[in-house]
């Protein structure tokens, strides 16, 4: 699944180009000039990331952010911002915002916060996933209500490859999510959970060889 972004950004050009840069990258994108246009879109359909601007026609990103945190919007945001002092910093933080980046921007650092920021961000308490639905919160599977008996390490890699939305996760970034420091990780181990994961999503798991490993949720969840 592509994670779904709004980008907000009142430049036309360089709008486009970061609307062509993120398209390329694999993410689905909506677009907007202007806050009210923005906020009009967060009304219709759920993002899983917005990129605003601050410096922007009626109203700057800092303020429209803050009218979606009153609303309930927890979306994570990043600031695309001319601004480079220490208050605008601090404003776009207060304002509810996860991260904050200067222009000129370096679009490989772009793409770097993008993925930090989703593989962080679980949208739901509860996931459905084709015919399972999975509790983010306890921790368990179920499918017609129905707990699944797995393990909690098979969990803790179910959710973290679904929580990348369709990026391929390194073995090394498995092994460090899975086990703690005083633990041992293991190959044999990783290599048993994602048997146990293929045979709950035969179709969705994919192996790139000597790399890792990625989720592809059903079709009709894209």
């Amino acid at each position: 699944m592509s994670a779904k972004i709004l980008l907000l950004e009142d430049d036309k050009l360089f709008n486009e180009t970061l609307q062509d840069f993120l398209e390329e990258e694999g993410y689905k994108l909506q677009y907007a000039l202007d806050p009210y246009t923005a906020l009009d879109l967060t009304y219709g359909q759920n993002f899983d990331l917005y990129l605003f601007d601050v410096n922007l026609p009626y109203e700057n990103g800092f303020e429209l952010l803050t009218k979606l945190r009153q609303g309930g919007d927890d979306t994570p945001v990043i600031f695309i911002t001319s601004r480079n002092d220490k208050e605008s910093m601090m404003e776009g933080f207060a304002a509810g915002g996860d991260d904050y980046l200067n222009k000129p921007v370096d679009l490989d650092e772009l793409l770097m916060r993008i993925k930090a920021i989703l593989r962080r961000q679980m949208r739901s308490d509860r996931l459905k996933i084709g015919d399972y639905m999975l509790d983010c919160l306890q921790k368990k599977l179920y499918r017609d209500d129905i707990e699944i008996e797995i393990t909690k390490k098979v969990i803790d890699l179910l959710m973290l490859l679904v929580s990348v939305h369709g990026a391929v996760v390194s073995i090394e970034e498995i092994k460090n999510r899975l086990w703690a420091a005083s633990e041992e990780a293991s190959d044999g181990s990783i290599r048993v959970y994602i048997t146990q994961l293929k045979k709950l999503f035969p179709q969705s798991i994919q192996n790139v060889r000597g790399i890792g490993y990625f989720f592809i949720l059903p079709k009709e969840q894209e």
